[in-house]
């Protein structure tokens, strides 16, 4: 089986290197373009796989192919590969905003075997989360062999289209907000007298561990902050103020937001 990405940025980095780490694909069925040498020689040096300039290449060569470059450069990619794209292979879009019906009109309307989905920048250490959602064109053994690559670098869920851009909004984007929450406590650690490179790790494994509480224990959210939250205690003195300068809404405005960009994109 080989696979193909067009663009080799960050995410589609990540993505390979989670498929070279857990063993789902080998180097020698790995092809890759992108529109500078530098990038190119970039994976070639990291994952000793087949490079080009030349995205038609790619297509041609590929059982499977992610579509892995930004939403506004997916209808140039598209014209460039239409008329070398086979039926018989499967395309991954990662473009947030662009919907299967997008991307049929784009290859022409023709019987293609399309997924979408949305990963985030955490698969870069293996933790990404990947909304997935098939065209009807795609078998139930197909859906499998794409979840399995995608799960190679994280946790991967098929969403109805209609979620795709909650997904953004929630997953997608998401790790741009907790990392800001991150820098924030620890600049508030440092104010009060910690040393930077100190008040990053302990704001940062604080995170990890709240989040693997909530996935690991099932409780809701809502009852592992009680749990913390002592009576006449310092965490309820927190929380309070954070209600007060409208912490939730102020997240929840973040998120919709955001959702509603990705569906004008």
């Amino acid at each position: 089986m080989t696979i193909g990405f067009i663009g080799l940025g960050n995410m589609a980095g990540a993505i390979i290197g989670g498929m070279l780490k857990k063993g789902v694909a080998e180097q020698s069925a790995l092809w890759g373009s992108d529109k500078t040498e530098k990038t190119l020689n970039t994976a070639k040096e990291k994952f000793n796989m087949h490079v080009t300039l030349d995205n038609r290449e790619v297509a041609r060569n590929a059982d499977i192919l992610f579509l892995a470059v930004k939403p506004g450069f997916m209808g140039e990619v598209i014209d460039q590969i239409k008329d070398v794209v086979t039926e018989e292979m499967l395309i991954v879009s990662i473009a947030a905003g662009k919907t299967l019906d997008y991307l049929y009109e784009a290859f022409g309307n023709r019987a293609l075997k399309i997924i979408r989905c949305m990963p985030n920048t955490p698969a870069l250490v293996l933790e990404g989360c990947t909304g997935v959602c098939p065209s009807n064109n795609v078998s139930e053994q197909e859906l499998s062999q794409v979840l399995c690559l995608l799960q190679a670098f994280g946790t991967a869920s098929v969403v109805p289209e209609r979620l795709m851009d909650v997904v953004v909004g929630i997953s997608g984007s998401s790790p741009a907000y907790v990392f800001m929450f991150i820098e924030a406590m620890a600049d508030a650690a440092v104010a009060e007298g910690m040393p930077r490179a100190q008040a990053y790790e302990f704001a940062a494994q604080a995170v990890l561990g709240s989040a693997k509480m909530v996935l690991e224990t099932g409780r809701h959210p809502g009852e592992l902050k009680d749990m913390v939250c002592s009576p006449a205690g310092t965490t309820i003195q927190a929380v309070k103020v954070l209600e007060e300068k409208g912490f939730r809404a102020a997240v929840m405005d973040a998120v919709e937001a955001c959702v509603e960009k990705s569906r004008n994109l």
